[in-house]
């Protein structure tokens, strides 16, 4: 089909990563799918019980958007499905309007980043300010966090509220049920994480201490099994082995289905739609960032040709879309598995086809055993997912950026914590809006020259003279209002760079009150673009005009 030229073409990145596709390449790509589908595993279920979810929800968001998303994104190597961002914000949506209108609101938000992709809108999550997602990013592993407290120490609360401070309020009332086993596997599980990848490195003792050949190989297949699964596997057995009375999945939720999703509806209505506006906007654009700055962060890891930036918001809008109507959560880029499978070798999108049909298998055929999995243990990695989400030397480091920058990332920050994302994200880029028009306010400058002629205010303009700087121009204004009569004005835009409607209307305001006083306005030297806008509105030849001869103006 025939597009007009500014919608962007539909192109996935898999037609042209299957040029010239060989045995050698789909070896690597299978082995990487297959690492990631793993990973996949505990992470997809964790994020859909933190998200209020059933843990099925988080499965299936991962087999089947994370397909659609490999099979017509535009990255060759990045890995969709449920993410750690959205369990605040999906949290929130279930708590004030219900599942259904969860589902509703990710379809609608799907439609919406689908356009944002086909009207090549790709590109303007780049001028989103890395102080606002550095804030939005810490903020939302503060929430993660906080959301798994309950899990790992085991509360007995039915219902966790979605505010972080009434979470906490929450909490400290039930902490006369702490349950030390939960406490015990949830610790164990987060130190396990973060010793595990250290246990097996070149620096390790460990390593020193192995000179057996076959001790050096078990080392080296042990460094290659993914952490999260050896936390899994292991607390999960040693959870049932001994009986330990804490919560699993099989006890707050049932069994796990066996069989494909089935394909249902949600009631829809255009009522439902205009309700739902706000966490629609939300899921879209919190998907629509994160996917490309995970895509970004895939250029840089690997030497495949660069992401399209369209093309992933295209297949992030049609994933969102459909896998709502099989009762999954939103989907978005997911940094983790995505680094997790360009380092172990990925190549084209076919990993992350393999990484989906890997889940897919495992969820078939091995769902009774995720019946035994204590939920603590999977608070424990989620803790660990957060820790690792979290941007924290940021903090350390705020003294070496601008005002600017504290301001915008500490205040996105604490809104993300206090009240939510969507209002922490409108503040935070109206708040980078003023400070941008402040900070190039500042940069226009008028500078008094010295002329021959004593009678004569000459003037060099410098920057941009927009609606922000106006101000300045005031100024001259009262220079003219209050000095000599029948005044000669010259201003010098030779360094002027632009000029907007509010620059051009202060520069008339000049106008009028040197006429006023009997004067001459000219402007020497101007840029193309202040010359084309002057021309625009006629104010070249108000100027000429206003002149005792025809060529004096400009």
């Amino acid at each position: 089909m025939h597009l007009p030229a500014a919608l962007a073409p539909f192109h996935p990145r898999l037609l042209s990563a299957l040029k010239g596709y060989q045995r050698e390449r789909f070896a690597r790509d299978l082995g990487a799918g297959i690492t990631v589908g793993i990973v996949a595993l505990p992470l997809a279920m964790a994020f859909a019980i933190a998200s209020g979810l059933k843990p099925e929800a988080g499965l299936w968001t991962a087999i089947i958007a994370g397909l659609l998303i490999s099979l017509l994104g535009g990255s060759s190597v990045q890995i969709g499905g449920p993410a750690g961002a959205f369990i605040v914000i999906v949290y929130g949506i279930v708590e004030r309007y219900g599942l259904p209108n969860l589902l509703i609101a990710t379809a609608c938000a799907g439609v919406l980043m689908f356009a944002m992709g086909l009207l090549r809108l790709g590109r303007l999550v780049r001028y989103v300010p890395v102080s606002i997602v550095v804030g939005f990013t810490n903020g939302i592993a503060v929430l993660i966090a906080c959301s798994q407290i309950k899990d790992w120490l085991g509360l007995d609360i039915a219902r966790m509220p979605a505010d972080f401070f009434t979470q906490l309020k929450v909490m400290a009332q039930h902490m006369e049920s702490f349950n030390a086993y939960a406490f015990a596997l949830g610790t164990v599980s987060v130190a396990g994480l973060f010793l595990w990848p250290r246990l097996w490195s070149n620096r390790s003792p460990i390593q020193a201490a192995l000179d057996l050949p076959g001790l050096r190989q078990a080392a080296r297949i042990n460094a290659r099994m993914p952490g999260p699964i050896v936390a899994l596997a292991s607390m999960t057995l040693f959870a049932w082995a001994l009986d330990l009375p804490v919560e699993t999945i099989g006890s707050r939720f049932g069994a796990i289905p066996q069989g494909l999703p089935a394909f249902a509806l949600p009631e829809f209505s255009w009522e439902t739609v205009k309700l739902l506006l706000t966490p629609t906007l939300t899921i879209a654009l919190l998907g629509a960032v994160e996917s490309l700055l995970c895509a970004r962060v895939a250029d840089q890891l690997s030497h495949l040709p660069r992401h399209d930036p369209n093309q992933e918001l295209m297949a992030q809008g049609l994933a969102n879309f459909i896998t709502p109507f099989f009762g999954g959560m939103p989907a978005t880029g997911t940094i983790a598995r995505t680094v997790t499978n360009v380092r172990s070798g990925a190549t084209s999108p076919v990993a992350g086809i393999v990484h989906a049909a890997t889940l897919a298998v495992i969820v078939l055929a091995a769902a009774p055993l995720a019946l035994h999995v204590p939920l603590a243990v999977l608070a424990g990695i989620l803790l660990y997912v957060a820790w690792n989400m979290g941007e924290w030397k940021e903090f350390v480091r705020l003294g070496h950026y601008s005002r600017h920058h504290r301001l915008l990332m500490l205040g996105t920050f604490f809104l993300t914590v206090v009240f939510d994302l969507t209002v922490a994200v409108q503040v935070g880029l109206l708040l980078a809006c003023i400070l941008f028009v402040r900070r190039m306010s500042s940069l226009f400058s008028v500078e008094r020259m010295v002329d021959p002629d004593p009678a004569v205010l000459h003037y060099r303009l410098y920057g941009a003279l927009f609606f922000g700087a106006v101000a300045k121009i005031d100024l001259l204004v009262q220079a003219v209002e209050n000095g000599q009569s029948a005044p000669e004005v010259v201003l010098d835009a030779l360094q002027l760079v632009h000029l907007d409607s509010s620059g051009l209307d202060a520069l008339r305001q000049l106008h009028r009150a040197v006429l006023l006083r009997g004067g001459t306005l000219r402007l020497e030297n101007l840029q193309e673009q202040p010359r084309h806008t002057m021309e625009r509105a006629g104010f070249d030849q108000e100027l000429e005009t206003s002149q005792p001869s025809a060529h004096a103006a400009i």
